[in-house]
């Protein structure tokens, strides 16, 4: 759809930038505005209108720009929106934290109707980004995120600023021409006309130097009318005039020109002056291509590991039915079968884990649904042991599932998703085996508790230098290879099921237990299939 065709959305504190931003989108053509002071108010009208972009201040109060958006991302029904943030914020930590939440563009104040058209066009060109930047996966393997979006580069090199000189004297304008062709993209105009025409024009001009006094259209009238429109109102104007009167110079300060040079003035003043001026508008332009570079480099990664895991798995899931197809063919010896079942295992556990990263991205950002079913705990805890005795024989470890269940009763089901716990409780036992010394006793405790309890505890203690930061990622202490993210997994895997993790380790006693508890599944007969 064409920018014109749109509904806006305009949410911002102030009311006066409120209508900035709207006679903005009047100046591209766009008539189907609605506004709202602040974030709450914005949401409501999301869910009762068809909203087609919003234009969103961050810092606001009830509710911020960015949790406006965090909002409208985990709302299935608005999570593709595009979402244009406009701030004046420099600092990199919180423009990577608007990023991580699913901004579709950033726009810097202040900005002009141009510099708002060209990132209206990018991000309703550009892809969607739903889930805190997660792009969807469902193309053909092998894709390269190269042919999938045509993404500028992002190298954030600034072309020069472009200056426009306005005199209807030849040997002035010559002269300011030569002056700053060396550092500036310098346009020319001999009249105020030509000059309003070059304004309303793209590229803009960075800064106007100008003469007052020309034939037609003073350079005063000019500023009345590049005010007129909101694409131009904001073009700064240095006044070069041959008038030292001081009533002029005052007038045109009013008008809102930033300075008043005299043509007599010293020409090395004249440019320190500009250079000053155009620092700081380059300050503001890098800041806008730095932030649209994060921006573009957060999507390309998130598209190269997007891609790079559906096509894993789709390579695995055709290695694991070549291998099914060979153990089910009768002619196969049982213990040629016997490996290649071991293979299919193998190859399905590397799957899980590529979906498992997949759920842990969803978690570090915020977006991750549980579907919390009943789950047989004890019968996953009993699996990892199991396998856990066969890979720690050597060691001569005491692997153990100790229950406070009665025997001949039903262990207690846990309320959550068997395939977390799973990857929770092997990573846990597994650095439990690990840190153990060998012929010790490893002890996996499930108490029958609201919530459920799960203790598993070693031989040995943590190091103290790393028991502060035992869960946060990676940290990792003695293990040869060892990436230092399974307790940090474990940590999310834990709370995003509505449980807890913690560990105690005790110098005195030489031991280490780490708790888990979870929600425990209280049956109700009334319920079919409780």
């Amino acid at each position: 759809m064409k920018l014109h065709e749109l509904t806006y959305l305009v949410v911002d504190d102030l009311e006066l930038m409120r209508a900035v931003t709207v006679n903005q989108l009047r100046a591209l053509g766009c008539e189907k505005i609605k506004t709202a002071r602040n974030g709450a108010m914005g949401l409501d009208i999301l869910r009762n209108s068809k909203i087609d972009v919003v234009l969103c201040d961050w810092n606001m109060p009830v509710m911020s720009g960015l949790d406006l958006l965090k909002t409208v991302r985990s709302d299935p029904k608005m999570v593709k929106l595009p979402f244009l943030m406009i701030t004046a914020e420099a600092e990199r930590q919180r423009i990577e934290e608007v990023i991580q939440a699913g901004v579709s563009g950033l726009l810097v104040k202040p900005y002009n109707a141009g510099n708002l058209r060209t990132r209206l066009e990018k991000v309703l060109s550009g892809p969607a980004r739903p889930s805190n930047g997660l792009t969807p996966t469902n193309r053909p393997a092998g894709t390269s995120s190269a042919h999938t979006y045509n993404r500028r580069a992002t190298d954030t090199t600034l072309a020069p600023s472009r200056i426009l000189v306005v005199d209807d004297y030849p040997v002035t304008l010559r002269l300011l021409e030569q002056m700053f062709k060396d550092e500036y993209q310098v346009v020319t105009a001999t009249d105020g006309l030509s000059a309003l025409a070059l304004c309303r024009a793209e590229p803009i001009p960075d800064l106007l130097l100008m003469d007052v006094m020309m034939p037609g259209m003073d350079g005063f009238e000019v500023v009345r009318q590049l005010h007129t429109r909101p694409e131009t109102a904001q073009i700064p104007v240095i006044f070069v005039t041959g008038s030292a009167d001081e009533e002029t110079r005052l007038k045109g300060m009013e008008l809102g020109a930033v300075d008043f040079v005299l043509k007599s003035s010293d020409p090395k003043a004249l440019r320190a002056k500009v250079r000053n001026f155009i620092k700081y508008i380059d300050m503001r332009r890098k800041l806008q291509a730095d932030f649209d570079a994060m921006l573009d480099a957060s999507m390309l990664r998130e598209d190269v590991e997007n891609t790079t895991r559906h096509d894993i798995k789709g390579s695995l899931a055709g290695i694991v039915g070549m291998v099914q197809n060979l153990a089910d063919d009768d002619t196969m010896h049982p213990r040629h079968v016997e490996k290649l079942r071991l293979v299919e295992k193998t190859a399905q556990q590397v799957i899980d884990m590529v979906n498992l990263s997949g759920e842990l991205y969803k978690m570090e950002t915020g977006n991750f649904k549980l579907k919390a079913v009943p789950i047989d705990i004890g019968d996953i805890l009993h699996r990892i042991v199991d396998l856990s005795r066969s890979t720690f024989f050597d060691k001569g470890l005491t692997i153990e599932v100790d229950t406070d269940t009665p025997v001949g009763t039903e262990l207690p089901q846990a309320l959550g998703d068997a395939n977390l716990c799973y990857s929770m409780f092997q990573n846990l036992i597994k650095n439990a085996c690990e840190a153990a010394p060998p012929g010790t006793r490893v002890v996996v405790a499930l108490r029958d508790e609201a919530p459920l309890r799960i203790e598993i505890s070693n031989h040995g203690v943590v190091p103290p230098e790393l028991r502060d930061r035992f869960f946060d990622k990676f940290s990792t202490s003695g293990k040869t290879g060892g990436s230092g993210i399974g307790t940090y997994s474990a940590q999310l895997l834990a709370k995003a099921q509505n449980g807890s993790i913690r560990m105690d380790t005790s110098d005195a006693d030489n031991r280490t237990a780490i708790t888990v508890t979870l929600p425990r599944h209280t049956f109700d007969p009334t319920t079919p299939n409780a």
